[in-house]
This record gives C-alpha cells, structure tokens and sequence, in this order.
C-alpha cells in the first residue's frame, strides 16, 4: 500500500474504537515504558502530549517528572519541532493540532531517549508519520539519542514504505490490546 492509504486506513480503525477505547488500551504505556532500559538509563527524555488518536502519555510525563529526569516534550513552530523542558510547575496551552502544549523555554540540550509517536510502525524500526516530515527533521539533529517508536498493536504493518529521508527507530513498543 502507498503511504496515504496505509494512512488511511489506520485512521479509520481509530475511528472506528473511539478515543475513549484508545485512553483504554493507552494503560500499560507507564509500566512498559518505565522497564525500558535505554529509559531507565536517561537522564534527559522527550516524551510527546498525545492526539486523541495517539497511546496517551499523560501519566508518563508525570511519572518522568516523579522519577527525576528532565523532561521535555516537543512544540510546533512553523515547519519545525521545538523541544521545550517541563516541570511540575509548568503551564499548558493549546497550540497547533489542538495538541496541548507546554509555555516553556526552548531547550537546546542534549536528548538521551525521545519517545516517537508515529501513523504506523513495521518490524524494522520504520516509522510512518502523519506526512508533514516533523520528526524526521527533528531525529536528524537528535541522531545519538536512543528513539522508541511507540503505537497500538493495529498500527503495527508487516511493512511500511520508506524514502531517504525516512529516520528508524532504535526501537518499537507495541501496546497489546487488553
């Protein structure tokens, strides 16, 4: 399949279970996320604040945050992903995609774990994003960090079609339905 149907076609599947479902299914996502043990070893993670449509990271930012490491959750502006430290403390708007967004100042550290949200997965560690190229941009100058792709066990394809410009994973995490 081309990329727009793959697409597609797992779009429709969330539809199809609801948001509420996917919140559901969302709920070993701390536990399978936190034995990690490229997370367990960081000290610096980017996480995401998820899309209806997304496994939901919520709890996981929290717990980041209770476990000690720096957090930092990426931003939208213009083209580009802006990754952006968190605390407790921090403040959430809504920016674009209606993603809830922290206001925070921009950080230019080093990343040892980012956490990929992507449309679609397959077993070697290519990712299908939602089209516009964000990730892929970002990865590039994030490209010793360890990179878990994450998704439900629906979005994982035997195989996804990839371009030069495609960045792999190090790793995949499939959410199990219950």
């Amino acid at each position: 399949m081309e990329k727009k149907e793959l697409r597609k076609s797992i779009r429709e599947t969330k539809k199809s279970l609801g948001a509420e479902a996917l919140v559901r299914m969302s709920a070993p996502t701390v536990a399978l996320v936190t034995a990690n043990d490229e997370y367990r070893k960081a000290t610096s993670v980017m996480l995401y604040y998820p899309l209806w449509d997304e496994v939901d990271t919520r709890h996981l930012i929290t717990r980041a945050l209770n476990d000690g490491k720096r957090v930092i959750l990426p931003t939208v502006v213009g083209d580009d992903i802006i990754p952006v430290e968190v605390t407790s403390q921090t403040e959430w708007v809504k920016g674009p995609f209606d993603i809830m967004e922290p206001i925070a100042e921009r950080y230019d550290g080093d990343i040892d774990f980012i956490l990929v949200p992507g449309v679609a997965f397959d077993r070697n560690f290519n990712r299908l994003g939602r089209g516009k190229g964000y990730y892929d941009r970002f990865l590039v100058h994030h490209a010793n960090a360890y990179r878990l792709g994450i998704c439900f066990d629906f979005q994982l394809l035997p195989e996804i079609p990839t371009e030069p410009f495609d960045f792999k994973m190090n790793g995949l995490l499939v959410i199990p339905r219950p």
